[in-house]
């Protein structure tokens, strides 16, 4: 399970260290694709593997569909943290998710996102400040 924020950079190599707390769930190989509202998802293999068989599974002829399954199949890439802890982000997906030098790498169960430092802020902020509307609404459907 993946809980947490913490701050990293991404050097000018597109080398970015995973958090230690991570990488032993993450094992060697994850998978890195473009999430939503312009972040990054980060897989590991196991937990890609269900989310693809699950767009697999989607309704080709719907439009929606095949949208989402393109965002993220197509965007996705393979990547192996190195001895130290770190993957290779392609460029494409940094400026998909207009990733600068510093970046938030945040938990959420069963994935990893990683924002542009600056992005992430104004989104948290406003996430917070709706907070009391977001979780009426939730509670609407029994969370």
């Amino acid at each position: 399970m993946f809980i947490g924020e913490y701050s990293h950079t991404v050097d000018e190599k597109g080398r970015l260290a995973v958090p230690t707390k991570f990488r032993e769930t993450l094992g060697r190989s994850v998978v890195v694709t473009r999430g939503l509202d312009n972040c990054l998802f980060v897989y590991t293999a196991p937990e890609w593997q269900k989310l693809a068989e699950k767009l697999a599974a989607l309704p080709i002829a719907k439009a929606n569909t095949r949208a989402f399954a393109r965002l993220m199949l197509a965007g996705a890439m393979d990547c192996e943290l190195d001895k130290q802890g770190r993957i290779v982000l392609p460029e494409y997906l940094r400026q998909y998710a207009g990733l600068k030098k510093t970046v938030v790498i945040a938990g959420l169960l069963n994935r990893l996102e990683v924002w542009d430092q600056a992005t992430w802020n104004k989104y948290k902020s406003i996430t917070e400040k709706d907070s009391g509307d977001i979780a009426e609404a939730l509670g609407e459907i029994g969370v």
